[in-house]
């Protein structure tokens, strides 16, 4: 490379090192808005039915396959597929939670509930919970999921937390028990009408998606005294740990993981669209299309309104305006191993953030992992 070349790498070096993330954006929300194709906004009820039903018939052609072959060469085979499939549906019942599904609430209610119930998730519940911190991202007092501890809470964990909390694959087992009781520090449960999540009116809702959620146990219980619980621990219970893995994984690395540290925020730093830009995209190979392209996640955090299947389009369009608050990701394989780099690194370094400040940035305990090292000994 000549001279010349090598000044120009350099300079793109340095304008990297003078970005600051956590600077005000030099654009408004509503300038994104409008670089975004109006026909991104459209939702068509019949292309997201259609998806539904192409999934369906995938889980169900699944099922009759592992159930005719019954072969100890096919079993890992189909719980990853499978797995990777109820991660499907609940990103499409994860859509219609957000109205991007269609333009009909009742539609919507109905689809989300098949479809998260069929995973164990309470639809209305967690639909609620996601909203809450779609509408507070990146603000580390009103944030809902995998936010950052203030130190003074980090240290007065038990060493038992921070470990089932860091050490992988502990934490991408993580999402049944934030149903159930949330993260530490805060009270409540996806279940209860009267947890902390609800406002008074949202709990006939949730008294509802949690009968759903029950009806789906005492099926699945029905299935057992019918096929024996090893059967059913091969149809569903391996499958619904392999989606819970994936949910946890992809969530987790949206928001963290980057090569460089990005800012939380607090108090009057926090806005709406700087919480939104902290959103990292991520490339999942083969899967992005399985998945629903939930790897465009940026533009779906700052308009969750846009269907799934205009977010690639939309985000194409929101770059020239986005500028260096967009982060272009890695590109993948066909599986995303690089991401599991990115999943480590993060679990050994974000671990707490500053009690004060209004910009903050995860930091390290340095004796965490020699306690993991010492007590696995």
């Amino acid at each position: 490379m000549g001279s010349h070349g090598m000044n120009y790498v350099n300079e793109n070096e340095e304008m990297e090192l003078d970005f600051d993330p956590s600077a005000p954006p030099p654009f408004k929300l509503s300038e994104i808005r409008a670089a975004i194709p109006k026909h991104c906004w459209v939702k068509n009820p019949w292309k997201s039915l259609s998806y539904v039903f192409r999934d369906f018939i995938i889980v169900v052609a699944l099922v009759a396959i592992a159930i005719y072959l019954d072969s100890w060469k096919f079993w890992p085979l189909y719980w990853v597929v499978q797995g990777t499939m109820f991660w499907a549906i609940f990103v499409l019942g994860h859509d219609c939670g957000h109205g991007s599904f269609s333009d009909s609430a009742f539609l919507n209610s109905v689809v989300g509930h098949i479809l998260h119930s069929s995973i164990l998730v309470p639809y209305h519940g967690w639909r609620i919970s996601h909203k809450t911190h779609h509408q507070n991202h990146g603000n580390v007092e009103a944030d809902e999921s995998w936010v950052p501890m203030p130190e003074k809470l980090y240290k007065e964990l038990d060493f038992a937390t921070k470990f089932f909390r860091f050490k992988i694959p502990f934490p991408l087992l993580a999402y049944p028990m934030y149903l159930i009781s949330r993260s530490p520090g805060k009270k409540g449960s996806h279940f209860n009408p009267c947890s902390d999540l609800f406002q008074p009116h949202e709990r006939k809702y949730v008294i509802t998606s949690t009968l759903c959620w029950t009806i789906m146990v005492a099926f699945l219980y029905y299935l057992y005294t019918v096929v024996g619980s090893l059967q059913l621990l091969k149809l569903y219970g391996i499958p619904y740990m392999i989606f819970v893995m994936w949910l946890d994984f992809v969530t987790y690395l949206h928001h963290h993981g980057h090569e460089q540290k990005l800012p939380w925020y607090r108090g009057k730093e926090w806005s709406y669209l700087r919480g939104g830009l902290t959103t990292i995209d991520r490339d999942y190979g083969l899967f992005n299309n399985i998945h629903h392209d939930i790897g465009t996640h940026v533009i779906h955090h700052l308009f969750p309104q846009i269907p799934h299947y205009h977010l690639v389009e939309a985000t194409k369009a929101a770059k020239p305006v986005l500028g260096k608050y967009y982060r272009e990701p890695k590109k993948s394989g066909i599986v995303p191993f690089h991401l599991i780099g990115n999943l480590v690194r993060s679990m050994k370094q974000d671990h707490f953030v500053s009690d004060n400040g209004e910009i903050v940035y995860y930091q390290t305990d340095p004796q965490l992992f020699k306690l993991i090292g010492k007590n696995a000994e």
